[in-house]
């Protein structure tokens, strides 16, 4: 190894802050079209500390600068099935401008590490690289095999990372019958007596589709019927107003239950309003995860002012709830009318597995050895994750990326937003439960 005496003995508590910081540093923006920095600093970067350590991390490039690193850790059994963590290095893209701080610093300040990326997802990859890094210098072999993923192209559906990894390198993946990565695990303060941690155990699928209408192309000053701007405006102002049924998966329906007797109440998840406003800054989660979701993102036609286009389209981010995919085409279809083409630019599954098994035990107590009041209950993310990828391969995923959070923070808010940050403190206990997690899974 080439770390010196007085480094092994830096705990991952004591670096999982630096090793946020200098991810955070390191910019990944996903433009989704290759014109971004790409991933391979940062895999440069994770293998690099892991390789100090001992491991043999590789790097897997899928396009020019879109890079993933792989490592495993060997365990006490090797009979027992392994566990797969893994977390995404790449970023959304974000203007400085808007900032407090500046978006690629890693700034300390006001008890956070400001930065994006900072609670997507590079806390989570920080937290993990400070763990295995410590566990690997003082000897603590973890119970069974873990397989460590550092993924690129998350924030565009994981193309050229998770699934290009399942699809040729599905070796790598060996054994593995679970997983743990983003979005679960942080706390969300119901009273001094008591906080909910949210394990994250489905979520919802994707259709990201383009719309285009076709119509006449003309001259400006005429009349014309068949405006193709008009027919596509009007199709995506009904779908950006529609509100779409309420349907209470099972993992909704135990959210609400294990929140509603936290509370002391009964929750109607048909009276939303009421519902929602006992949430505070995780009631964005919440609340689209009760109904399948369609939101107009993007618009496009037209070369000249005087000029009627032939064509006109759309971009649209559609999210169906686990088993209500065909509701969700029909709905669109019904609304959109016949003169729309829709077409899927990406799309992928819903997933959801049950809230039960040692795994989850192992989160439970884990969380509760660090903070007394702890309870981990079972919700449904949004949007989406890699798990995605890895359920192909029978793995079976969660959101558990431990932070014990100010309830003034609106943590919801920080995903994609500007000054994105993350409590000092809740990346060191982060670490702590990390560790313990290992040990107890």
């Amino acid at each position: 190894m080439s770390e010196t005496d007085t480094a092994r003995n830096v705990t991952g508590e004591d670096e999982v802050v630096d090793l946020c910081r200098e991810l955070i540093q390191i910019d990944t923006s996903n433009y989704g079209d290759h014109s971004g920095p790409g991933e391979r600093k940062a895999a440069e970067y994770v293998a690099e500390k892991l390789a100090e350590v001992g491991l043999e991390p590789q790097i897997f490039e899928s396009h020019p600068g879109r890079a993933s690193t792989v490592a495993r850790i060997e365990g006490e059994d090797r009979s027992r099935p392994a566990l797969l963590i893994h977390g995404h290095t790449d970023v959304v893209p974000a203007n400085a401008d808007d900032w407090t701080h500046h978006p690629f610093s890693g700034e300390i300040a006001d008890g956070c590490v400001w930065g994006r990326g900072a609670v997507d997802m590079k806390d989570m990859d920080a937290m993990t690289l400070a763990v295995v890094r410590d566990r690997m210098r003082s000897g603590r072999k973890p119970p069974r095999d873990i397989v460590l993923a550092f993924l690129a192209d998350e924030e565009a559906g994981g193309t050229y990372g998770a699934r290009y990894l399942v699809d040729n390198h599905r070796d790598l993946f060996e054994g593995v019958t679970e997983a743990i990565s983003e979005v679960g695990g942080f706390s969300f303060t119901v009273s001094e007596e008591r906080r909910l941690y949210l394990i994250q155990t489905a979520e919802k699928g994707m259709h990201w589709m383009k719309l285009t209408v076709a119509g006449t192309a003309g001259h400006g000053s005429m009349i014309h019927r068949d405006n193709a701007i008009t027919e596509l405006s009007e199709a995506v102002a009904r779908l950006g107003r529609h509100t779409f049924p309420v349907r209470v998966t099972k993992t909704t329906r135990a959210f609400l239950d294990e929140l509603g007797d936290a509370l002391g109440i009964e929750l109607d998840p048909e009276d939303m309003e009421s519902t929602l406003v006992r949430l505070g800054g995780i009631a964005k989660f919440i609340g689209a995860t009760l109904s399948n979701t369609a939101n107009p993102t993007q618009l496009g036609a037209g070369y000249k002012v005087n000029v009627i286009p032939g064509e006109a389209t759309a971009h649209v981010d559609g999210r169906f709830l686990p088993g209500h995919e065909d509701e969700f085409l029909a709905d669109l279809d019904r609304i959109l009318g016949p003169k729309v083409r829709r077409e899927d630019i990406h799309a992928d599954k819903a997933v959801e597995t049950t809230f039960d098994g040692a795994l989850v035990e192992a989160m439970q107590s884990s969380l509760l050895a660090e903070d007394p009041t702890a309870k981990a209950i079972p919700y449904m993310l949004s949007g989406g994750t890699d798990a995605k990828s890895f359920d192909d391969l029978g793995i079976r995923g969660f959101g558990f990326a431990p932070l014990k959070l100010p309830p003034e923070l609106d943590f919801a808010g920080m995903f994609h937003g500007v000054d994105e940050r993350v409590p000092v403190e809740g990346l060191k206990f982060g670490a702590r439960v990390l560790d313990r997690f290992i040990d107890a899974s």
